[in-house]
């Protein structure tokens, strides 16, 4: 059994079940010596990975299905055993871009698809007066920061393509370009989006729950055949972070989790346990917004992969012209999620599947997704579009 190994992880606060694992002893007490490497960048993580430099790392939940289909980079399969959060994402909007939503929205902008219908009203204001176009900030083209992005825009009539400049930044730059106006808006895990609150130059618009109710966000990403060569090790190391993560959602594990964090994120205790309990500051003046489904370590069999959010990933790179729809495409899409290896480390029988909401999703807009009828899911959203229905044509 391989004892010793490197994982890599970028910083942010989904990373927190390999982090505790490491930090609280329990990858020590299934007899595991981790070397954790902190990244910049999710084509840094990808890269070392992929190479064998990592043994394993915290990873983008789409990055690992773009690697074993051998789109954006060169192919190399990748599977993902172990889910280290749902959710846990932010739409965070500069002050001036918030006015300018408040001023043309036909309702409340904490819902979404107001938002989305009064930046359409926005960008067209833009267009008319010849103003610069809106840039917004994602951290990677393979990311639920960049479907949620274009998921949202696009319920609203935005083309994401078209009416709006999204660009890739690493997490870490993400308030940096915020504050130095070169993004008007980004999607980006925590604690980004506090930092940009606390720090006085953006206005959290959305939860990424409020986009997609239930998501994996970030996943534990093995190349295949290491996982093949080394099943022991792998099981040690589920069974390691299942336990991290049950441990950092225990309310009484709190201060202490939040403390160890912080170390290895760079972010202050007080913002990490403000992530942890779905508890956010959402606006520069003070209010703020809780929800359960913020994110999720351990509740709601989170960490058990779920190949249905696998197929909805897949779905999300086909409709933004990513990759060619095909059934062998979303057979591999689907396989790279691997609850079946999480069942064997945990010792136990699948769990019966959460059905809440009903199709595992709870996307804010259209119908509910069915992963076994990809083209009836896309087909949808070529007829869909409440101001321009050309505008979300599958690409």
């Amino acid at each position: 059994m391989k004892r010793n190994l490197r994982i890599g992880y970028i910083p942010l606060i989904d990373a927190t079940p390999v982090l505790a694992a490491v930090d609280h002893g329990f990858a020590e007490a299934e007899g595991l010596s981790i070397e954790l490497v902190r990244e910049v960048s999710w084509s840094n993580v990808r890269d070392k990975l992929n190479l064998g430099l990592f043994d394993a790392s915290h990873m983008l939940a789409p990055l690992p299905i773009a690697s074993s289909l051998g789109i954006g980079h060169v192919k190399v399969p990748l599977i993902a055993p172990f889910t280290l959060a749902l959710n846990g994402n932010s739409i965070t909007v500069s002050p001036a871009l918030y006015n300018e939503l408040i001023a043309v929205a036909d309702g409340d902008v904490t819902d979404p698809l107001v938002s989305a219908r009064a930046l359409h009203r926005a960008v067209a204001d833009r267009r008319a007066r010849g103003a610069p176009m809106l840039n917004f900030g994602m951290t990677f083209p393979f990311s639920n920061h960049n479907y949620q992005l274009r998921f949202w825009m696009a319920a609203g009539g935005v083309d994401p393509d078209e009416d709006v400049r999204l660009v890739v930044l690493p997490p870490p730059y993400m308030v940096e370009s915020l504050t130095s106006g070169h993004v008007d808006c980004f999607c980006v895990g925590a604690p980004w989006n506090s930092v940009a609150v606390d720090n006085g130059v953006g206005h959290i618009l959305h939860f990424g729950c409020d986009i997609q109710r239930r998501m994996s966000e970030k996943v534990l990403a093995v190349r295949e055949n290491w996982a093949s060569d080394n099943p022991e090790t792998l099981s040690a190391l589920i069974r390691a972070l299942a336990k991290a993560a049950a441990f950092a959602e225990n309310p009484a594990n709190l201060d202490a989790v939040c403390d160890t964090i912080g170390m290895r994120i760079g972010a202050s205790p007080e913002v990490v346990s403000r992530t942890l309990k779905g508890v956010l500051k959402v606006t520069t003046d003070g209010l703020t917004r809780s929800s359960d489904d913020y994110i999720l370590l351990d509740r709601h069999q989170a960490n058990r992969p779920d190949k249905v959010h696998a197929a909805w990933v897949y779905a999300d790179m086909v409709r933004w012209g990513q990759s060619p729809l095909s059934l062998e495409s979303l057979r591999i899409a689907e396989n790279v999620f691997r609850p079946d290896l999480y069942d064997l480390a945990m010792g136990r029988a699948p769990a019966q599947a959460v059905s809440d909401p009903a199709d595992r999703i709870g996307a804010f807009y259209g119908p509910e997704f069915v992963a076994s009828d990809i083209a009836g899911h896309l087909e949808s959203w070529r007829l869909r579009g409440p101001n321009r229905p050309q505008l979300s044509v599958v690409r």
